[in-house]
């Protein structure tokens, strides 16, 4: 009778661990665009830190835009 027991638990485990494992299988996305396929990927895809650092030093050496036409003509300097 114990040797049953056993069994049934160890059945009972296997089953819960079935179980477990299709709960964590994700279902697939579907999105009615690239757009928002790209979204969804850039909010979860995290960025490496080397290139995260390389971007930023990249940004940093770009000049900043000339002003506006509109403000270079009426002489505005609040930049």
């Amino acid at each position: 009778m114990k040797h049953q027991t056993k069994l049934d638990s160890r059945e009972a485990q296997q089953e819960q661990q079935s179980d477990t494992r299709q709960a964590q299988q994700t279902t697939p996305l579907e999105f009615a665009t690239p757009e928002e396929l790209l979204r969804h990927d850039a909010l979860h895809t995290p960025v490496p830190p080397t290139i995260a650092h390389r971007l930023q030093e990249s940004i940093a050496k770009n000049p900043s835009p000339p002003p506006p036409w509109w403000r270079r003509l009426l002489g505005g300097s609040n930049q």
